[in-house]
């Protein structure tokens, strides 16, 4: 089983994302992450889908999004091509005995303290799954009393945005 992240570019309008949701529901596809908003353009959203499945399915899965009315474009990014991060908050029971300390290995996660209780902590932590995941596990060692996590938000490296590759100006057009 593979995961996969595919970027999507969607027309900005009422429904899109029932649309989208609706499609995995019906082919029993599985979603991992699924996020979006708007795009630079107010016309255009943005919608990042992680999913794990064979290459069949994972094939089929951008075929069958690619066949939705509202889509632009869907793109398949390649891990090491491009910026995958997920936001988390995560808080905490502290106590004077291990405020410090969890302090310090927030820190060390880069993460940063946004809320100060007497008894708890949320912090906030930005990075790739292992990073998330592992500041998670080192947590598990205090009492973590809830969690939230954004999914993954991915954009591919280099000059080039997601309409410019393999399109023509001709074809952007008709689409946006």
């Amino acid at each position: 089983m593979r995961r996969a992240v595919f970027s999507v570019l969607v027309h900005n309008e009422y429904g899109v994302v029932t649309r989208i949701s609706g499609l995995f529901t019906r082919r029993g596809f599985n979603i991992t992450s699924f996020t979006g908003e708007e795009t630079e353009n107010p016309k255009i959203s943005r919608i990042t889908i992680v999913a794990e499945g064979d290459e069949r399915e994972l094939d089929q899965i951008k075929s069958q999004v690619e066949k939705l009315v509202d889509v632009i474009k869907v793109v398949e990014l390649d891990v090491k091509a491009s910026v995958q991060r997920e936001l988390a908050l995560i808080k905490v029971k502290t106590d004077d005995k291990n405020r410090t300390e969890i302090f310090q290995i927030a820190e060390s996660f880069r993460g940063k303290i946004v809320d100060i209780e007497p008894e708890s902590v949320i912090i906030e932590i930005t990075g790739d799954l292992e990073k998330i995941k592992a500041f998670l596990n080192m947590m598990k060692h205090y009492t973590i009393i809830e969690s939230v996590r954004t999914g993954i938000i991915a954009l591919q490296r280099g000059k080039k945005g997601i309409l410019d590759e393999d399109d023509t100006n001709e074809s952007k057009e008709a689409k946006v």
